[in-house]
């Protein structure tokens, strides 16, 4: 499964509500008890959700030596859908009335035929989905890390997450939130004591004196500042291109980070489309400079960072700060098990973290307008020095 082997993309939930210190047998059989495939039923309608043991898609085996690493529960879940999809169910009507339709004078169909041949196309889905050819599973990882109070799901936010959220949380009493960039800076200015100062924040904008309005892609149901991942892309790549690629943390460790291989920008507005850019280094190509001037904001970056000897290559997402393509670099000679992994997975997601509560540290601070106003000049730099060169 991919938390234990090969490139890793995951979304982050907070975890509240779970009282115990460790995970023991309780919950090994919670997973066993709800395994995919239990609670199958021949309804075209159904979806079931179920735990995997995590080897393959029909692992359904449990045991603490196997599901429990270094304080995390690795495991699996599986969804399985039966539909019939909308096209076949749309088609059977159309040919279901065009039957009625021919037999009847003028070729008009009444209310109580049209009702009819909707209940034949009910009952022929019943049919179809009961073979079972409807039948479709999807799996994906899932790591609950106890020491960290989180949990890593192997997919996007969307239907998917929460069907396994919503099983999690019945099953094991929990309360889980996903942990974007607002997220992330509203827990960290709690625990700090700044929470007031985090709330008040409002997008800015790099090129121009005007407060930002709500970004186009802003998620209105939420009240979590992910604006902030944006901007803190914005100051990261100014801080690498003007200053240094080796920085301290605000914990008073060190991280070096390069941008590389991708880079998406958009504009927030709407107004001039989105652009997304390949190559090793391309925050150093002028069309990268050009959407940024443009008012253009860093929704997905490619990265290397680098903490405590340890180095990552890795895509970031701005505003839910879910990570893709994440892969773990390791010398010739080391000695690398699960739970090394588990601790490097811990060490990556820690250390993107501090990094933008490094950015919501400046950004609340009275050094803030010093450090806009010189995003803001080094904007207008680059567009000079290409304006001479040209």
């Amino acid at each position: 499964m991919p938390f234990l082997h090969g490139s890793l993309g995951f979304q982050r939930f907070s975890v509240t509500g779970f009282e115990e210190t460790d995970f023991g047998e309780e919950q090994i059989e919670i997973l066993s008890n709800n395994a995919a495939g239990r609670f199958e039923t021949a309804n075209e309608e159904n979806v079931s959700v179920g735990f995997l043991g995590g080897d393959h898609l029909f692992d359904t085996d449990f045991d603490l030596g196997k599901n429990v690493i270094n304080n995390a529960v690795h495991c699996g879940v599986r969804i399985d859908t039966n539909q019939v999809p909308g096209s076949y169910r749309a088609a059977w009507l159309q040919m279901e009335l065009a039957g009625i339709a021919k037999d009847n004078e003028g070729g008009k169909i009444t209310k109580a035929q049209r009702k009819e041949a909707k209940e034949a196309v009910e009952a022929r889905c019943e049919q179809e989905a009961a073979t079972g050819k409807f039948r479709k599973m999807k799996s994906l990882s899932l790591l609950w890390d106890l020491d960290q109070q989180l949990l890593y799901f192997g997919g996007s936010v969307g239907n998917t997450a929460r069907l396994c959220t919503e099983m999690l949380e019945r099953l094991f009493g929990l309360e889980l939130r996903h942990l974007g960039a607002g997220g992330i800076a509203t827990q960290w200015a709690t625990a700090n004591k700044v929470f007031g100062e985090v709330d008040e924040l409002q997008p800015v904008s790099f090129v121009s004196d005007l407060i930002a309005g709500d970004h186009n892609w802003a998620n209105e149901h939420s009240q979590q500042p992910d604006f902030l991942g944006n901007e803190f892309l914005v100051w990261l790549w100014w801080k690498l291109e003007t200053d240094t690629d080796t920085f301290t943390l605000v914990d008073d460790s060190e991280v070096t980070v390069m941008l590389a291989r991708t880079l998406t920008l958009e504009c927030p507005y709407g107004e001039s489309g989105k652009e997304t850019i390949s190559a090793e280094s391309p925050i150093k190509l002028p069309e990268a400079t050009k959407a940024i001037q443009s008012g253009k904001l860093p929704r997905k970056a490619g990265m290397t960072v680098i903490r405590d000897g340890r180095q990552f290559d890795l895509t970031l997402q701005a505003e839910s700060f879910g990570i893709s393509g994440a892969k773990i670099h390791l010398e010739d000679d080391e000695e690398f098990d699960d739970e090394d992994r588990i601790d490097a997975i811990r060490l990556l997601t820690d250390t993107t973290d501090l990094m933008l509560q490094t950015y919501v540290e400046r950004r609340i601070s009275d050094d803030w307008q010093q450090d806009h106003q010189a995003i803001r000049k080094w904007l207008t730099g680059s567009q000079k020095q290409r304006s001479k060169a040209a």
